[in-house]
């Protein structure tokens, strides 16, 4: 069955353009004009991954996105003029996945919903899989990530990841001590690398830090290699 896109965009020629190129490449396409809309719709309809303009009538993007993730984990990539880093910043911290600034190439934008639900695919199989054994634990100081139930915790305490977040985790729990530049870390990811991915690292791995609370300028984990990329501190 094909995977269901909503686009939530007020613009119909956008509109448009994404459902005619999201068709080509095999997917079924909802649309909402505005972001009540949009959310009605993914009550009803269930998509497996939605496309969220900012600036929209009613409910903006933000709060879109906001109320997406109090009651859903499906992708949500964000499709805005706003270009501002603080606007990706604020997108991502919010619960996207992905962050794409207006004008964009269609072509782009298949490829980044396709490699969003691969991802979410791939979780999903983890999760769907045997009990949690030893050897599906990956640990490193007091932070223990379980591969098989997706979850993360610190001294026994849950933290909650987006499907990004514990893919770059999981990555960099397997190889402690081993240094990964952004592109290692977005192709083995993501499959693709976009020049636009660069600060988009930066910010989940600021995300990472927050949320396991390392200290972004004493780092007690999550270590940035200048003019290399980023590892995880190996613990003896």
């Amino acid at each position: 069955m094909a995977a269901k896109i909503l686009i939530a965009e007020d613009d119909a020629d956008i509109q448009e353009i994404l459902k005619l190129y999201l068709e080509n490449a095999g997917f079924t396409v909802i649309r909402a004009d505005d972001g009540t809309a949009a959310f009605e719709k993914i009550t009803q309809d269930w998509p497996d991954l939605v496309l969220v303009d900012i600036m929209m009538p009613g409910m903006n993007g933000f709060e879109l996105t906001k109320r997406i993730r109090s009651c859903s984990n499906i992708p949500i990539i964000i499709i805005s003029a706003m270009n501002a880093d603080s606007d990706k910043i604020l997108g991502l911290d919010i619960g996207a996945d992905d962050y794409v600034t207006k004008p964009f190439n269609p072509l782009e934008v298949v490829a980044r919903v396709k490699s969003a639900l691969r991802r979410t695919m791939e979780l999903d199989v983890t999760e769907q899989g045997a009990g949690t054994g030893e050897a599906d634990l990956l640990r490193v100081g007091e932070l223990v990530l379980d591969t098989k139930r997706f979850m993360l915790t610190k001294n026994g305490e849950q933290i909650p990841l987006t499907p990004t977040e514990f893919k770059i985790l999981m990555m960099l729990m397997e190889n402690p001590g081993r240094v990964f530049t952004k592109m290692q870390i977005y192709e083995r990811i993501n499959g693709e690398y976009f020049e636009s991915d660069d600060n988009t690292m930066m910010v989940h791995i600021s995300k990472l830090r927050d949320k396991i609370g390392d200290d972004s300028k004493h780092p007690v984990y999550l270590k940035t290699i200048r003019g290399l990329g980023y590892k995880i501190e190996e613990f003896k």
